[in-house]
């Protein structure tokens, strides 16, 4: 019984994966606020190029962004 508990793995490889799957998320979600950011930015410079305002505050002199 001792030499089964021993050689028994599949509390070893369920901690593996546990782990893998945390890095995934977590490289998931920094992915997500890094692409979220980026597209944030982008609309902001649009939507200020749009209203003829450079790249000032959308909304300061009447900007419907």
């Amino acid at each position: 019984m001792a030499s089964q508990f021993r050689d028994d793995e599949s509390g070893a490889a369920m901690v593996e994966y546990s782990i893998l799957i945390g890095i995934i998320a977590a490289a998931s979600i920094v992915a997500v606020i890094a692409i979220g950011g980026w597209v944030g930015s982008q609309f902001t410079g649009l939507c200020a190029k749009l209203n003829g305002k450079g790249l000032t505050a959308a909304g300061a002199a009447g900007g419907t962004c």
